[in-house]
């Protein structure tokens, strides 16, 4: 999993929840990594796992609450950190139809090493189905990217998710144009 994933979440704590926690979280996690990381760095995604789930105790907020909510704000931070993929896109599901053909192909130009979940996403018209897969447990982060999208661009979409998989590898997601 690249370093900015990490380095991204950990800005995230520190603001919503403050240093203290932030250390806390790092201290009571157990990582293989000491919590250093770099955001070009590549590192195991069970760090993340045990990151989330030391944050869960520190704040009581259940484990996917977090993830949907680190997946929602990591896209915003997308959108800064990557302007060109939003060019010539107006909605969100002509952004998320060019993920796996348009964006993953610019992710791998960028980061050859990365391993990307598979977005397979079918337009019908107010109704959108993706397909997530992954070789990781983040369909929570899956469905916060998803509402972060929707909410880039000022859309009024429901999204309902259904697993596929029970380690949260496979989900598929019904987003609906109102």
């Amino acid at each position: 999993m690249k370093g900015v994933v990490f380095t991204e979440f950990f800005e995230l704590v520190e603001t919503a929840f403050g240093e203290d926690v932030l250390d806390d979280m790092i201290d009571n996690a157990d990582l293989d990594s000491d919590g250093v990381y770099t955001a070009v760095g590549k590192y195991d995604h069970n760090d993340m796992v045990k990151l989330v789930v030391a944050l869960s105790a520190e704040t009581d907020i259940p484990v996917p609450d977090l993830i949907e909510t680190y997946g929602k704000h990591l896209f915003g931070r997308f959108v800064v950190m990557y302007p060109g993929f939003f060019e010539g896109v107006s909605s969100t599901y002509a952004f998320l139809a060019r993920i796996d053909d348009h964006i993953h192909v610019e992710v791998k130009k960028l980061y050859p090493d990365a391993e990307l979940p598979v977005f397979d996403a079918k337009i019908e018209g107010p109704k959108m189905t993706m397909i997530y897969d992954s070789k990781r447990p983040f369909g929570y982060l899956a469905k916060g990217l998803l509402n972060g999208c929707i909410e880039h661009f000022g859309e009024s979409i429901e999204i309902t998710r259904a697993d596929i998989s029970e380690d949260m590898t496979a989900a598929t997601f019904e987003l609906e144009a109102h």
